[in-house]
């Protein structure tokens, strides 16, 4: 990163209201630069194993890479992309493998899977990887902007015909997610490039999040608070004001002097 910026990170999860176990997981590993969350599903507590599988592979990858930058991939790199974007998507396609590996070899994990947001500072900018209705914002100058594309079925009926907003609002398959981590050996993974400004507030979240909180919601809290860890802190705390209906994860980055 730019010399003149220096982050500051806190996370948090929460089970919610609803759910008797935390399926989440989220890593902060700030000596990579990497932030991640991971939102987990599958019966018999897997989704859970899925989730820690997804952070737990990325850390294992990225501390590989890091003593050994010529170290040889299971992937051929992508020509179009530059090498830390390549480590970026290696290390989730790698991560895919062994949940998908897994959940095939033992019968009470079959089935598991987990959504993954991350994003990774290098070449002075910021990589947004993601699979899954997990999400990263942008909170920059009081707008909040989503930065990632929700890969779930109510997204493919969205882009696909007009939707009015009670139709979204009662749709029946909010939770179908159409792209995760562990649902086949291969995974297409979603990145983009983003330049950070000074006071810029990265959010990743689980849909335990950005379901029930909405973006004026979120931005009331990023605007009112300037401690990250507090602001972390009532973003799980207004999830479950608003119900709670699900696992609840908040990442906040922000860029600082």
């Amino acid at each position: 990163m730019s010399q003149t910026f220096r982050i500051e990170v806190a996370g948090e999860t929460n089970v919610g209201r609803k759910r008797n176990h935390n399926e989440d997981n989220f890593g902060i590993m700030v000596e990579y630069g990497l932030f991640m969350v991971a939102d987990g599903m599958g019966g018999h507590a897997s989704g859970e194993v899925a989730s820690k599988m997804a952070v737990d592979a990325m850390q294992d990858f990225f501390a590989q890479t890091q003593d050994d930058p010529e170290r040889t991939w299971p992937y051929k790199m992508d020509r179009s992309k530059g090498y830390e974007e390549n480590r970026l998507i290696t290390g989730i396609k790698l991560a895919n493998l062994r949940i998908y590996e897994t959940a095939q070899r033992e019968a009470k994990k079959r089935g598991m899977g987990t959504t993954f947001v991350g994003i990774f500072t290098a070449n002075d900018g910021v990589y947004v990887a993601h699979v899954g209705d997990s999400r990263v914002y942008r909170f920059r100058e009081g707008r909040l902007e989503m930065l990632t594309e929700d890969h779930s079925l109510l997204n493919d009926y969205i882009k696909m015909k007009r939707l009015t907003p009670e139709e979204i609002a009662n749709f029946p398959h909010k939770n179908v997610i159409v792209r995760a981590l562990g649902m086949k050996d291969t995974v297409k993974v979603d990145t983009r490039f983003e330049v950070p400004q000074l006071n810029d507030t990265y959010v990743l979240c689980s849909d335990g999040l950005s379901g029930p909180v909405s973006d004026l919601e979120m931005t009331q809290i990023l605007t009112e608070h300037q401690d990250i860890q507090v602001a972390t802190a009532k973003m799980i705390e207004r999830a479950n004001e608003n119900g709670g209906p699900d696992n609840v994860t908040c990442v906040l980055v922000r860029w600082t002097q």
